[in-house]
């Protein structure tokens, strides 16, 4: 019989949650988490306004860091990440495992979808690092594209009911905002990428929140971070 693997080893520690060394950490990375300076702005943004009695849609999961101090701090009923990018699922996987959330966090390697004439799967870049790949490649930069399954916002929406939606999809939020419903939230906390779609892009992404009544929470929000409250609610 062969022995069992032996356990990774924790790489860096952030709001209490381990991270397990991978090929996608680096010195300065670990540094980063071991600092709460990783996606501080969007983590400080999700404490803010997530509570015990909240469902959290996560849109785009990267290295499950954000999802697993979400699930870990703020105890919402559930986290549902979804993440495109097939080679951080056994990343983000192990990052569950290792801190005893896998009850508490569902991951799913899927793109979301919003409209109709839903193709079954999209083509998503990867490129040397991570945080570049994209379903976006505007630019010609070389990558090496996969193609990965694609779900109904709609339908997982109804079946998760979530309350909050956080989102980090390196550009493709501009049009994921501009076809979904927002209806159901309460709570936003998205990170805009005017590197992809330019100031006038970041703009219309905010426009959109501001039109389905939401306001930004100043003291969680840079200018490409929002946590947004829709008008008249209060922090989890």
């Amino acid at each position: 019989m062969s022995e069992p693997a032996p356990a990774p080893e924790v790489a860096a520690v952030c709001h209490g949650v381990k991270v397990p060394m991978s090929r996608f950490l680096n010195e300065t990375r670990i540094k980063r988490i071991n600092e709460a300076r990783y996606e501080g702005p969007e983590i400080a943004g999700a404490l803010h306004v997530v509570g015990p009695e909240d469902r959290v849609l996560e849109v785009g999961a990267g290295l499950g860091i954000v999802g697993a101090v979400i699930a870990q701090n703020a105890k919402p009923q559930k986290v549902l990440s979804f993440e495109a990018n097939p080679e951080l699922i056994p990343v983000i996987s192990a990052l569950h495992q290792m801190n005893g959330l896998e009850d508490r966090i569902e991951l799913r390697n899927q793109l979301l979808f919003a409209g109709e004439d839903r193709p079954a799967d999209m083509e998503f870049h990867l490129r040397s690092s991570f945080l570049g790949s994209s379903l976006i490649n505007e630019s010609g930069r070389p990558s090496r594209v996969v193609k990965v399954p694609t779900v109904d916002l709609a339908e997982v929406v109804a079946e998760l009911e979530p309350t909050v939606l956080v989102m980090d999809i390196e550009g493709g939020e501009l049009a994921l905002l501009q076809a979904m419903d927002l209806a159901p939230f309460r709570a936003i906390v998205i990170e805009f990428h005017p590197e992809v779609y330019e100031v006038a892009g970041m703009r219309a992404c905010k426009n959109v929140l501001r039109a389905a009544g939401f306001h930004k929470v100043q003291e969680v929000s840079t200018r490409i971070v929002w946590t947004c409250l829709r008008e008249g609610d209060v922090a989890g």
